[in-house]
């Protein structure tokens, strides 16, 4: 007996906590430690990563009867990279520095593993709606993850959430958040928060 697929709903609502694609799979980790050292970049890397995931499910689930086996890694492929060469060019032209300071990360999204085992686990398999909601929840549960290691990472690190001011002149910046040290710091903190909490739910404590 063939297992029932997730429904639109629940993969919605998996995507965003119970399998958070950075705190339960741990996929997507170069963008999550390489842009994190702010608000405004994660953020960016975020919106970015949603077009293109959204984007690609649908497509990949309009399509997936005419999907064959052997091919479908390559029309995954190609069509992830479509909509991230959109992004990027949208970045480049609206948003210039910000495209400047994100360098690299975007075009890897083309390589982001979370993107392309979407389109295999849901999008090739349900409908277009269910692809979607799929989609919309784990950009959302990225974006959460990425915001949550920003947050941390900017207020330590510069005093600033969003280039804003929050903490007074006189608490001293951790300088070590905004560099490569503090990224993988903040990031193992959370993990083990992560599971901290999952393990205390898991046991009804």
């Amino acid at each position: 007996m063939a297992l029932q697929e997730p429904t639109a709903l629940e993969r919605f609502v998996n995507g965003i906590l119970p399998e958070n694609p950075v705190y339960r799979q741990l996929l997507g980790m170069c963008p999550t430690l390489a842009v994190t050292g702010g608000m405004k970049p994660a953020m960016t890397m975020a919106a970015a990563t949603a077009f293109v995931l959204i984007s690609a499910n649908v497509i990949i689930s309009l399509i997936r009867g005419l999907l064959r086996p052997h091919l479908r890694i390559l029309v995954f492929t190609l069509t992830i990279a479509t909509f991230v060469t959109i992004a990027d060019r949208l970045l480049a032209a609206y948003l210039y520095q910000m495209s400047k300071e994100l360098g690299p990360y975007v075009p890897l999204i083309i390589v982001n593993c979370l993107i392309i085992s979407r389109c295999e686990i849901c999008a090739s398999k349900q409908g277009v709606a269910t692809a979607a909601s799929d989609a919309v929840g784990m950009s959302l549960g990225f974006a959460l993850a990425l915001a949550s290691l920003a947050t941390v990472r900017e207020v330590l690190g510069t005093g600033t959430w969003f280039g804003l001011a929050v903490l007074p002149q006189s608490w001293p910046n951790w300088g070590i958040m905004v560099l490569p040290p503090g990224a993988f710091l903040t990031l193992g903190l959370l993990l083990g928060l992560a599971e901290w909490v999952g393990q205390k739910r898991r046991s009804g404590v």
